[in-house]
Formats: structure tokens, C-alpha cells, sequence
């Protein structure tokens, strides 16, 4: 891989609703964000496309792809914070769980976010050994801003729907490894 280009997925269904996680299609406006993705990155040519499992991120990069010949993969890695008791609940009650605990805490029955930046960080060193030269993964917020946000933010803020983060190998390199030393001795 010689450069990637990160994108959040579009606007789904559960988040319009201000609700944690849930796998529900795009909205309408979800449907124009993964649209203007795709012109956005009209003169990018990738050799793949990588998602999470969610809908929300596949529904993003077939749109944002439609009418291109790129081959498409799921990466669990790339799946979103396990939520837990959160999971179907208000953003808000989870923002306010995220902020009342530390970086290595789990919500009941679900990930801290030290474990989702670790699985992210595998998921991301996976991406940097593919053989193809340019790879687009459309997937969550938080794989956008755990490399872009040093230090990683304890809440889910930051990336819009549809943004990217466009970086070479190295600055891929530099960020994982950043986010994994954050990791070993993670704090607010």
C-alpha cells in the first residue's frame, strides 16, 4: 500500500435518531454525503475498497463507488465500538458513560476504547500489508479521528459523515504507531 484514503460512512437511520450503533441503511442525506464522497474522489483511482461489516459503511462505499471497477472487501477489524448496554440507546447517555470513565474502562457488555484503537491498529497494519498501491476503507468516526486526533478525544465527535483522511504509507506508519504508544499507556 503506498496511500489510503479513509472515509466515515453516510448519515444512517440510528444516528439521524441521535441512537448509539444499530445497522441501519443511509438516509437520504447519508445517500447525498456517500454521493459527494464518491465525487469528492472521482480522480482517485483505488484498487480496493475496504469496509467494515456494517451497512452503513457498505451502502457509503457502493454509492461513493458506483459506476467504478473496484473490488470490494469487509474487515471486521474496521467494525464499529462494541457499545454494549449502550447499543440501541441515546448518543447522549453514552457520551455522558465516556466521560465519567477512563480510556482502558467497558461499558457493561461492551469495548473500551483502549481495546476498539488496538483492534483498529490491527486492522490498520493489515491495510499497510496489501499489495495494492492505493486502498479506500469507508468504516466509522473513530477510524478517522484515532489517527488524525493526537491525542486520541475520549468522546465520539469530530468527523463528519462523509469526510476523509487521505495519507501515504509513512504517515500511515507514523499514526498507527502513535495510536498504539497512546495505547500502552492510554489517558484523557
Amino acid at each position: 500500500m503506498d496511500e489510503v484514503v479513509l472515509a466515515r460512512h453516510g448519515e444512517s437511520e440510528a444516528s439521524a435518531k441521535g441512537i448509539v450503533g444499530g445497522d441501519t441503511p443511509l438516509t437520504a442525506a447519508g445517500r447525498a454525503q456517500a454521493a459527494a464522497l464518491g465525487s469528492e474522489l472521482a480522480g482517485v483511482s483505488f484498487e480496493v475498497c475496504l469496509t467494515s461489516r456494517s451497512a452503513r459503511a457498505r451502502e457509503t462505499a457502493a454509492i461513493a463507488l458506483a459506476g467504478r471497477d473496484v473490488l470490494c472487501a469487509v474487515v471486521d477489524e474496521l467494525g464499529d465500538i462494541d457499545f454494549g448496554r449502550f447499543e440501541g440507546r441515546p448518543l447522549d447517555e453514552y457520551r455522558a458513560w465516556i466521560a465519567a470513565h477512563g480510556p482502558v474502562d467497558r461499558p457493561p457488555g461492551g469495548e473500551s476504547r483502549v481495546a476498539t484503537l488496538r483492534r483498529f491498529c490491527r486492522a490498520y497494519r493489515a491495510v499497510l500489508a496489501r499489495a495494492e498501491s492505493r486502498v479506500l476503507v469507508v468504516a466509522h468516526g473513530l477510524t478517522l479521528t484515532s489517527l488524525r486526533d493526537d491525542p486520541p478525544r475520549p468522546l465520539v465527535t469530530g468527523a463528519a459523515y462523509g469526510s476523509w483522511l487521505r495519507l501515504t504509507r509513512a504517515e500511515l506508519e507514523q499514526a498507527v504507531a502513535r495510536v498504539e504508544r497512546w495505547c500502552e499507556a492510554p489517558s484523557w
